[in-house]
């Protein structure tokens, strides 16, 4: 026989009403009572009625993830060390988790937030990783009232009105710049990241501003955008080979490793010739020839606090908006030259900024 809650109520000498208040566990309730219905649900391996829960608490105990889509997309250790953060924090509290791939156009995002959102309800809340600044996904979140996080810095119109999760990018490439100067490279070509998200853009600004802060002219003829791809780095880098750069900072490893494919091919040492820095600390930047010299970024964890945050948010833990911002660090490899120019194997040293 299926039990409903008021045979739950009966068997445990309680009213229905306590009964849902241990199922949507609300503090409001005595250890003892608690306890007490605990034993009887247990008992009789009962599992209350999700729709039912949904209409009483106005939550499903689910968040969407929506990150671009593109065909490999999980192929790289970016997306997924993001998602394994996120999906770890989101279990610890009892929520499962819905993954959208986002196209970022108008017409799709009316669909998704029309049809998602509003219409079937499927979620208590969404985090968006990677979006343009432009992306109208989060105007729409912000008109539906529903709870979101963004695991990127916000536009800076919007910062007041938006949750987010970050790394500190523009102190990152501030520190990788000024690492190949220190080193004695004054040709320093940069190979961005997506302009439109605030990532790439964010560590634009600190490759300018660490070129100013040494009296090196900015020239525009040694940045090339890229999309924080290895497709973009091997294309750009040809450019900036004719440009005769000493050395190059790319806004990714992934870009690190095209620009380095791209250098092999022509026949450019690195880093006799060249001096090699990426961005994110990926395993393959430990599998390039020589090893990558990187900015380390913690990707896990800021999938585990976007999470984290975004939780907090819907349980009114919080209010937003709230902003979190991660350090990075510079760790040492081969491809700077730095065991050329200190006169000894660095290895993995860690600077830290």
């Amino acid at each position: 026989m299926t039990l409903n809650l008021e045979d739950i109520a009966k068997l445990a000498g309680v009213s229905r009403s306590t009964v849902s208040r241990v199922i949507n566990d609300d503090r409001n309730v005595s250890d003892s009572t608690r306890e007490k219905v605990l034993q009887v649900i247990n008992q009789h391996n009962f599992r209350p009625n999700l729709a039912a829960r949904t209409l009483v608490t106005q939550r499903t105990q689910v968040i969407g993830i929506l990150i671009p889509y593109s065909p490999n997309v999980l192929t790289p250790y970016y997306f997924p060390a993001l998602l394994e953060g996120l999906g770890t924090t989101a279990h610890n509290r009892d929520y499962a988790t819905l993954l959208f791939w986002g196209g970022y156009s108008s017409e799709k995002d009316e669909r998704f937030s029309k049809r998602i959102l509003q219409q079937n309800r499927l979620m208590d809340g969404l985090i968006i990783a990677s979006a343009p600044m432009d992306n109208p996904h989060i105007a729409q979140m912000l008109d539906l009232h529903v709870p979101f996080v963004l695991v990127e810095r916000a536009a800076t119109h919007m910062a007041d009105q938006v949750s987010y999760v970050t790394v500190d990018n523009e102190e990152g490439a501030r520190k990788a710049v000024e690492h190949l100067i220190q080193l004695g490279r004054r040709r320093i070509g940069h190979i961005t990241g997506d302009l439109r998200i605030t990532d790439g853009l964010d560590r634009l600004t600190g490759y300018r501003a660490a070129l100013e802060e040494y009296d090196i002219p900015y020239d525009p003829a040694l940045v090339v955008e890229g999309t924080f791809t290895r497709r973009s780095g091997y294309n750009a880098m040809q450019g900036l080979l004719a440009q005769g750069v000493d050395a190059v900072f790319a806004a990714s490893d992934d870009t690190a490793s095209g620009a380095l494919q791209a250098m092999h091919v022509l026949g450019v040492s690195v880093p006799d010739d060249i001096a090699l820095v990426g961005y994110d600390n990926l395993p393959t930047a430990l599998d390039s020839k020589p090893e990558l010299t990187t900015i380390h970024q913690p990707i896990e964890e800021k999938g585990a606090r976007a999470a984290a945050l975004l939780l907090d948010l819907i349980e009114g833990v919080v209010a937003s908006p709230q902003h979190i911002l991660l350090p990075t660090h510079l760790v040492v490899r081969q491809s700077c030259g730095a065991t050329q120019a200190e006169g000894g194997t660095t290895g993995n040293k860690i600077l830290h900024s």
